[in-house]
């Protein structure tokens, strides 16, 4: 019994799937614990040290605030508080910033900069791992020590408004809650009057310890129309009286308990230039971090510009606050300014307690502790803290105490500091093992170059090794997107050198046309039974019809031929300036920009409908009467969206002032989508029963790869519609101008799909970098979170263009070719082809795990590498399954 080839080819990748999925378990880390504790049992609190004398001080100290307020605004970049926005829309928390009582910084939170991971750190101070970015779509129990269960243990009412993620992290935690969907990124006004209703309830009431407030709006904002929306000054507007108000309450409760209470004002992560975060960019990272209490009375000419620090050490700072122990897996250091106020005794012993916690966390993690600076200073700091005790209790009062406590401080502060960035860089523990056994089921893909070659072979060899290689550079990774463009212009140069040699040379001098099993490394296949698998001609032709060759094209369609690879050129060079992406140059102006300001409503408006036109136009020619007229109602369905929610305008529109959220047109555009692809699987299943009409088979795939263009429109923001119009028309130049006179073979054109989707993919406006995930395509037609159709469709929006690249290919090789071998063969290069990179790929990882950017450059790529072999398995599974078909017909 001989297996396929596309069928070993399945095989492969979906043993390859499984090979990612294991080294990506062992690849993404538990980040450091510490073993001390478990279930939160209470440990004594360490004794104030002293020399000859004994203290009294044993016990954790007081509370340092009677009710402590923590309003979290998702997405709030430093900026926006810090900057010209703030001092426009938010002249309240500017105020407080600039001359009020409070202490104001700038928390840098580490990557990946998403929700979920974010809150943990917040609440642990510890660095969660890079995986986290996956488990922030279901957030599981946070089992790990934390400031809220430290406050539950202790006896604290706590009361919770917003994202349901803190519900699902700490469940029956909060006596009272009330979470909001975080996902649903259409809804900016409901998600945060959510949170709002309760307030005024609340702030009346005195039986609650802790009251935090998650607010999402601003964070939807960006997702939907970027940082630069006149939406966002609405919203920072509204957050800057719900400050006020929630301030203004508190300084009223004090004048009656005469105890200071806190306000906590926070983002969890910024968003960048295009409104998403997830990366770490500048603006991504840093968050701005105001801490508001009349404690932090300053004196008049008292100028505090806001400091750098690190979003884990807020965790520390409210534990102190709150009388609670420091989370014992927090890396952060206290916040000074927080108790700079307090009596030198207080102050002495707050950074005592933090240094013993960070110094036993780094005793678990770290077998050479002892040679660390920060032990030994954390030692000197504290032999220095006994001596400055023993004067304190025998009443000395002098300046000599004066000058060691200041010198204790200072060392106590240095030591934190070292402490701190010891433990951040622990956070890498690798499972090597699984690593390991993940690597050789990656790597288990054969192939048995042959000696014969193509130029084109050349180039496609030469282009694939060396964007293998270039993986092993952050730089490349970064900017990966300036290499698919030099390889597809690369491919269109060796085309046109190809052509002109048949126009003008003719067939005598092209080389011999070798069959599948005779070329190398894209001609590759396995050998199973007997060394062979029984190659056959791979020339996607039917073989019923002879040859053909550009000497049989006349008149214009011979100059069309000799202008195709220039024209392919041309729409290459105008995708580049529609998106800048990358790291780079992502921050210059590009066309993208350009047409999404308010300013060009009119002209992005014109160039959508013109795109859906001409989509219609390339798409319709090869469908169903039915099909065409669905296709035809779902674009206009997609244009009526987009108006809807007030991107684009119709011809009697002069502004966009009735927005909604287009569930109405989306869900008619989904039903036109549904009925396509049904109608093409009809046609497939009818051809396997009519065995011998060939042409409905063809005209089924097609309708599938037209459904999954018009749900391609829908979901393109209106500016990237040109994309998908550029991406029909250079497959259309290259099916009539190019593979077919030019008679590449199946593993030729395979790769050039394969090449220009991947092109498609930066095109788009994608990086490796997971701030370009657009998670407002996974809500066009919801109303609320539904998790499947969510991420569904949210990944083919991410990776559209290698999928409709891919479907083109399975379309295009049916209508050519009624043997199966050629999709067989099809199978097995692009499995081949897609797999080869991420071999390499998680080799070069392996040995660069410890690498500077390892967790801002290299571990998003892994992600998007992991994601990719997925859709890749499951396009080798649609291959073979046309395979079948073909073969039983």
């Amino acid at each position: 019994m001989r297996l396929g080839s596309g069928t070993f080819a399945a095989c492969c990748v979906v043993i390859e799937v499984l090979g990612v999925a294991l080294f990506l378990r062992g690849f993404f880390p538990a980040p450091v614990r510490s073993s001390s504790r478990t279930e939160h049992q209470a440990e004594p609190p360490a004794p104030e040290p002293s020399t000859g004398a004994s203290s009294n001080w044993t016990k954790l100290p007081p509370p340092l605030f009677s009710k402590v307020v923590i309003m979290l605004i998702d997405a709030l970049r430093d900026d926006f508080v810090f900057g010209s926005k703030g001092v426009k829309f938010m002249p309240y928390t500017t105020y407080l910033v600039e001359k009020g009582a409070s202490h104001s910084f700038v928390a840098e939170a580490k990557p990946p900069t998403v929700t979920m991971p974010r809150i943990k750190a917040l609440m642990t101070g510890s660095l969660p791992g890079f995986i986290d970015v996956v488990r922030n779509l279901n957030s599981p129990a946070l089992l790990e020590d934390n400031v809220i269960t430290q406050a539950k243990a202790a006896g604290k009412r706590m009361i919770f408004y917003g994202d349901e993620t803190w519900v699902k992290l700490f469940p029956q935690h909060f006596v009272e809650y009330d979470g909001t969907t975080s996902f649903f990124v259409s809804d900016y006004t409901e998600v945060d009057d959510n949170v709002t209703r309760h307030l005024d309830k609340v702030l009346k009431r005195g039986d609650w310890d802790v009251l935090i407030l998650h607010y999402l709006g601003l964070d939807h904002i960006g997702h939907i129309s970027g940082p630069s929306s006149p939406l966002i000054g609405h919203k920072l507007s509204e957050m800057d009286n719900i400050l006020m108000k929630i301030h203004t309450s508190l300084l009223s409760e004090e004048r009656e308990n005469l105890s200071p209470n806190l306000l906590v004002l926070c983002g969890d992560h910024g968003m960048s230039e295009t409104g998403s975060h997830g990366a770490s960019s500048m603006e991504e990272v840093n968050t701005p971090l105001i801490l508001i209490s009349s404690a932090f009375e300053r004196k008049p000419g008292d100028i505090r510009h806001p400091k750098h620090v690190q979003q884990t050490d807020l965790a520390a700072t409210l534990a102190i606050g709150l009388g609670l122990p420091i989370p014992e897996n927090s890396v952060g250091s206290l916040l000074f300014p927080s108790i700079e106020g307090r009596p030198v005794r207080e102050q002495l012993r707050f950074l005592h307690l933090n240094a013993v916690q960070l110094s036993k966390l780094l005793q678990e993690n770290v077998p050479s502790y002892k040679k660390e600076p920060g032990f030994e200073q954390f030692k000197m700091a504290e032999r220095l803290h006994g001596n400055w005790i023993r004067l304190y209790l025998e009443e000395n009062t002098s300046e000599v105490l004066f000058n060691l406590g200041t010198k204790v401080r200072r060392q106590y502060l240095d030591a934190l500091r070292t402490l701190s960035l010891s433990l951040s860089r622990q956070v890498a523990q690798y499972d090597i093992y699984s690593m390991l056994v993940g690597t050789v089921m990656v790597l288990e893909n054969p192939a048995h170059p042959n000696s014969r070659w193509s130029e084109l072979d050349v180039v496609i060899l030469l282009g694939t090794m060396g964007h293998v290689l270039s993986l092993g550079a952050s730089s490349f990774i970064e900017e990966e997107h300036q290499t698919w463009y030099f390889l597809v212009n690369t491919l269109c140069l060796a085309l046109c050198h190809e052509i002109y040699r048949n126009c003008f040379l003719g067939d005598d001098c092209e080389p011999r046309r070798c069959s599948h099993g005779e070329r190398g490394f894209v001609n590759t296949a396995p050998a199973l039974q007997d060394g062979s698998i029984g190659h056959d001609e791979l020339e996607p032709h039917r073989a019923s019809k002879s040859p053909t060759s550009l000497n049989t094209l006349r008149g214009w369609e011979k100059w069309m031929a000799m202008a195709s690879p220039w024209v392919i050129l041309t729409c290459c060079r105008l995708l580049r300036s529609l998106n800048q992406t990358g790291v780079q140059w992502a921050h210059r102006p590009d066309l993208g920009h350009w047409l999404t300001s308010s300013d060009h409503k009119a002209e992005l408006s014109v160039l959508a409908a013109l795109s859906l036109i001409m989509i219609f136009a390339l798409v319709q020619r090869r469908c169903s009467l039915t099909s065409k007229v669905a296709m035809a109602l779902g674009l206009l369905g997609v244009y009526c969206y987009r108006a809807a929610i007030g991107n684009v305008l119709f011809p009697w529109q002069r502004d966009s002032k009735d927005i909604s959220k287009g569930l109405i047109e989306a869900r008619f555009v989904h039903v036109f989508v549904l009925g396509i692809l049904f109608t093409g699987t009809k046609d497939l299943l009818k051809s396997q029963v009519i065995a011998a009409d060939f042409t409905i088979k063809t005209v089924g795939l097609w309708e599938i790869y037209s459904g999954l263009v018009l749900l391609a429109a829908l979901l393109f923001r209106p500016h990237n519609l040109p994309v998908l119009v550029f991406s029909l028309l250079i497959q259309t130049i290259m099916t009539k101008f190019i593979w077919k006179p030019l008679r590449h073979d199946a593993a030729e054109i395979t790769v050039m799909h394969y090449w220009f989707g991947q092109a498609f993919f930066y095109f788009q406006g994608n990086s490796n970098n997971i701030a370009t995930v657009d998670i407002s395509a996974g809500f066009v037609g919801l109303d609320t979170y539904v998790e499947v159709p969510a991420v569904f469709l949210t990944a083919f929006a991410t990776f559209a263009g290698p999928v409709l690249w891919a479907s083109h290919l399975v379309s295009f090789l049916s209508s050519e070719t009624s043997s199966g071998s050629a999709l067989s063969h099809a199978c097995f290069c692009y499995a081949l082809i897609c797999s080869f990179p991420v071999s390499a790929y998680i080799i070069l990882v392996t040995s660069l795990r410890y690498h500077l950017f390892i967790w801002s450059v290299f571990s998003p790529k892994l992600l998007y590498e992991g994601m990719h072999i997925l859709i890749t398995a499951a396009i080798c599974v649609f291959f073979t399954a046309m395979d079948q078909t073909n073969t039983k017909s």
